[in-house]
């Protein structure tokens, strides 16, 4: 008898230890365990053996108890901006967080003339219900809709591609690309949907760039991706894997993360191409390889495959005067770092340098989908 009961325990403690951070979103999740809790308790003048395990199983019940009664939302419960859905200047601003598929998120919804209403909605919404407030905002009647002028929720990307989202669509608020956005429209205004002016227009590159030190960027870097990838939960990893569209609004912070190892691709490749006059263009290479470099020395290789990526574009490849204009130094620093980002063997040189460092890290997190 207590062999099969240390057994059960060992089960349900591996299953805590496990499932922690999931458990504490549901409310009702710390009942349940004090169930199980209150069941065992009964036990323990019988079995005096498993005292070891009964201090342990009391001290994870008490975690996520605590756990619970503090995050049950006050009446005024703050809302989080969700930054990939404002424009590029107030996206700057606003702090990128943890999400949970309970938590309500501030969202714009833009309209074919490029108005826009912000509502508030869960951040595992379906398409329905974010039409649904949409609706409201804009006061649509429903004799609009009778008419067959419902509204359609349709992600619009800079590059002028859109496509319809189904009604029954879930936590699409993770789904969206660098430069998507949403947009509400019936059915007859959407072939007139064009992107937002900013999404097209070319402007300069940031100067800011060109002033602020290296060691300062990269550091800021690691700094700021430290602080998104400890969000992730590991389940995360096997439900973005294993359970697809199903996963979702369990997997918001990861695909936080990969979305913006994207950003950082794409801005290095940005800022290249829109820097004016090939002496400014080699030096901003230049500082970029460092960036690299330094992103690296950090133990931030998230960051450093998303600078070497985006070095590696096929634009800015063919910018030959620039690189020709770039150091030896660097450009053999640059090889260095092709060889390590090379693919070869299912990244053989990429995994023996990871297995040689010490935590904490940021490893390329693609890489590990994968």
């Amino acid at each position: 008898g207590l062999r099969r009961k240390r057994a059960v325990l060992a089960v349900l403690l591996h299953f805590l230890e496990t499932y922690k951070g999931l458990l504490q979103e549901e409310e009702s999740a710390g009942k349940v365990i004090k169930e199980l809790y209150l069941l065992i308790m009964k036990d323990t003048s019988l079995y005096h053996e498993l005292e070891d395990e009964i201090i342990k199983l009391h001290q994870l019940v008490e975690t996520v108890e605590l756990k619970v009664a503090d995050e049950t939302p006050p009446p005024n419960k703050q809302v989080k901006p969700l930054f990939r859905h404002f424009r590029r200047i107030d996206s700057c601003l606003q702090t990128r967080v943890a999400f949970r598929g309970s938590d309500e998120i501030f969202c714009r919804v833009y309209m074919p003339d490029h108005s826009y209403v912000t509502i508030r909605s869960r951040l595992s919404a379906s398409v329905q219900d974010i039409l649904a407030s949409v609706t409201e905002k804009l006061q649509y009647s429903e004799e609009q809709s009778a008419r067959g002028d419902a509204l359609i929720l349709v992600t619009m990307a800079s590059s002028g591609e859109k496509a319809v989202l189904q009604p029954s669509e879930e936590c699409v608020f993770t789904t969206l690309g660098i430069n998507s956005h949403l947009f509400a429209c019936t059915r007859d205004t959407f072939d007139s949907l064009v992107p937002l002016p900013e999404e097209i227009q070319v402007v300069p590159g940031d100067t800011e760039i060109h002033r602020a030190e290296p060691e300062d960027v990269a550091n800021h870097l690691t700094a700021f991706h430290w602080e998104l990838f400890r969000c992730i939960h590991e389940l995360e990893f096997v439900d973005y894997v294993f359970h697809g569209e199903r996963g979702r609004r369990e997997t918001a912070n990861l695909e936080l993360l990969l979305q913006r190892c994207s950003e950082v691709q794409h801005w290095v490749g940005t800022e290249l191409l829109l820097c004016e006059g090939l002496g400014k263009r080699a030096h901003l290479l230049k500082k970029l390889i460092k960036i690299a470099a330094i992103c690296k020395q950090n133990q931030d290789m998230l960051s450093f495959y998303a600078i070497v990526i985006g070095l590696n574009n096929a634009a800015v490849s063919r910018l030959r005067l620039t690189w020709e204009k770039l150091p030896g130094k660097f450009k053999n620093l640059f090889r260095k770092f092709e060889n390590l980002t090379d693919p070869c063997r299912n990244h053989k040189t990429y995994r023996e340098v990871l297995a040689k460092m010490k935590p904490p890290l940021i490893p390329f997190v693609p890489l590990i989908l994968k």
